[in-house]
């Protein structure tokens, strides 16, 4: 048994992650893990109000339109977008609590404050 003192402070300075939270998070990075999908929320960010219309999205990103189709429903059944029907035409806006919660949580882990 050594008597020398530990090289670096045992005491952590701030809670690490729980396993529900690493499991939303490691949830919400593999959503946003697909190019395709950072795209779509970025075409969908991008449009005045905040909303696009599938008409609007479809050009602006070359993959089939059924590719485009089941990204938007992972996005949407992972909470990033929300989709309402008008008429013939679906149109999405992202969910901003969602991206909001997923900040908190990552600022939490890199040790700062959230931005005002």
């Amino acid at each position: 048994m050594s008597n020398q003192e530990p090289c670096c402070p045992t005491e952590p300075v701030r809670d690490p992650l729980g396993r529900d939270e690493a499991s939303m998070l490691a949830g919400a990075f593999k959503v946003l893990g697909d190019p395709v999908r950072l795209r779509l929320l970025s075409v969908i960010a991008a449009q005045a109000g905040g909303e696009a219309c599938v008409c609007d999205i479809s050009p602006s990103v070359d993959v089939s339109q059924p590719t485009i189709s089941h990204h938007l429903k992972v996005l949407r059944d992972n909470g990033f977008v929300i989709s309402e029907r008008r008429g013939t035409w679906v149109y999405y806006r992202i969910v901003p609590s969602t991206l909001t919660h997923l900040t908190a949580l990552l600022t939490e882990v890199a040790g700062t404050e959230v931005p005002a």
